[in-house]
């Protein structure tokens, strides 16, 4: 399939139901075969952009939002460029897109037929689906059978599959939205170097999203930065764009390369109060035990096992580990949400407060205002029409008067920089926001312990440093946290404890120079 030429014409989008534009008054042309790295920081429309791109976005009468200006491929309307390269030559796509949530792109029960899914779609030879099916697999490192269920697949797992699947289609164009968020350090090296080569062999083009950039300046030919008012703040070869315009970048929260966030390690101004603030905890008390867990199930045998370990108040461990460990599921487990499959998470008195030992048996009430729960696919626990009224949702069931539920909103509004997003629906907001979101409702009611998986995903640097810093503030005021997580820069300013898991396994250590 050739490489198509992008062109936007004062191109612009708003979201059904919100008053902003996501983009706007965008102009930009990319040649084919270019490859463009897209950075911009969190909610400046890179997302949607994508899925612009990819012709995803209606703006019929009953579409899902507003469009201005033009946004064509080929000289047509990327729409229609879409059906008509479905419609068009069998076994031909013209783009390519990963979303930024990966289960959102999961479609199928079973890990082959899940990529053979879009292949079937654009009529590839049936001769030839089952060899492209186990080609891309075997390029994303995701070596299960073809009948392994997605259900079983964490979320690193499931990112390496929607990218098998747009990699089996061998698109023109390549539309990358953060396409190594949920991998492990290894992982995300082996995934950029496959990039590489379906570029080199295909002679497509790329349109990416990263908010960190190191991984791919050596891959692409130039650098575009979308201003969150509209428009693009700078555009050119990624050497000059990031040397000449680095001030105005990182005032802007763009991730410079070279540039670790870590040596900051973000600490709380003298006197500040947290909008998040928890019950106080006698510092170093222990809040919860994990006594010879296993947890998960793979083949009959557990994902984890002979897990001991303890969370104490007034700290913060880092759950780390390769995609597929069963970090998430350890999360799960800690946060009262499923049973372990042997052994006990006990609750101390401390942190059960009466409500018995065992967090898994607590009822709802009981447990939103004792340990609260940040999951890896954030729209997971959005139950709310607002922004506003899903931060009210935790502190209403813990029965907080409505005053207090109004001041604890509006904090965390202020807080996390979501104030001008009050009104709109959750599922609306971009993946970083989002994110937000999620660790805002878990702070709500707050908790004695935090449990958060991949807490700082989709984050610029502006709004990951907030994020760290409030995290820091409220183990500081003597909560515990614990968080799953492949950020090294958010272990090294944060972590107290690491428990690294491997192998069926969970060995404790402490952060390489970690310091409080």
């Amino acid at each position: 399939m050739h490489a198509p030429r992008i062109a936007a014409r004062g191109w612009g989008w708003r979201w059904n139901g919100r008053r902003a534009w996501a983009v706007r008054g965008l102009d930009l042309d990319v040649a084919p075969g270019e490859r463009v790295l897209l950075l911009g920081p969190s909610g400046a429309g890179k997302s949607t952009l994508l899925a612009g791109v990819a012709g995803l976005l209606d703006a019929g009468e009953d579409g899902s939002g507003e469009q201005e200006g033009q946004l064509l491929l080929d000289g047509a309307p990327a729409g229609r460029a879409r059906l008509d390269a479905v419609a068009g030559r069998a076994g031909e796509a013209r783009t390519g897109l990963l979303l930024q949530d990966p289960q959102a792109q999961t479609v199928l029960a079973r890990v082959g037929d899940d990529v053979a899914f879009g292949l079937e779609n654009h009529r590839v030879p049936p001769e030839a689906i089952w060899p492209r099916v186990d080609g891309a697999l075997a390029a994303v490192d995701l070596p299960l059978p073809r009948r392994h269920p997605t259900s079983r697949l964490s979320g690193g797992q499931r990112q390496r599959l929607a990218l098998a699947g747009v990699l089996a289609l061998r698109p023109g164009l390549l539309l990358l939205d953060e396409p190594t968020a949920m991998l492990d350090p290894d992982g995300a090296r082996r995934l950029r170097a496959v990039v590489g080569e379906q570029l080199r062999a295909t002679g497509g083009g790329c349109l990416l999203v990263e908010h960190r950039v190191d991984l791919w300046l050596d891959l692409v030919d130039r650098v575009v930065v979308l201003a969150p008012g509209g428009g693009a703040l700078a555009d050119g070869p990624p050497e000059r764009v990031l040397a000449e315009r680095a001030a105005e970048l990182a005032a802007a929260g763009v991730w410079l390369p070279g540039r670790s966030a870590a040596p900051l390690r973000p600490t709380a101004s003298p006197g500040a109060a947290s909008p998040a603030q928890v019950r106080a905890t006698p510092p170093e008390e222990p809040l919860l035990a994990l006594e010879e867990v296993a947890v998960g199930r793979r083949g009959g045998a557990p994902v984890l096992s002979g897990v001991d370990a303890g969370v104490t108040a007034g700290r913060v461990v880092a759950v780390r580990g390769p995609n597929g460990a069963g970090k998430s599921t350890l999360a799960l487990a800690l946060a009262g949400l499923v049973a372990p499959v042997s052994g006990r998470v006990r609750a101390t008195p401390a942190l059960a407060a009466g409500a018995g030992e065992e967090p898994v048996r607590w009822r709802a009430r009981q447990l939103v205002t004792r340990i609260g729960s940040v999951f890896q696919d954030p729209r997971h626990q959005f139950v709310a029409g607002t922004v506003a009224e899903e931060l009210a949702v935790g502190p209403r069931r813990a029965g907080a008067p409505e005053a207090d539920v109004a001041a604890r909103v509006a904090a965390l509004l202020e807080r996390l920089h979501l104030q001008h997003l009050a009104r709109a629906h959750p599922f609306t907001l971009s993946g970083g926001e989002q994110r937000r979101l999620s660790v805002a409702t878990a702070l709500a009611t707050r908790p004695r312990l935090l449990v958060l998986d991949e807490p700082t995903f989709g984050q610029d640097a502006r709004t990951w440093a907030q994020l760290v810093r409030l995290l820091r503030e409220v183990r500081d005021e003597g909560a515990a946290v614990v968080a799953a997580t492949h950020d090294a820069d958010l272990t090294a300013a944060l972590a107290d404890e690491v428990w690294a898991v491997a192998d069926g396994r969970v060995r404790t250590r402490l952060p390489a120079g970690a310091a409080r």
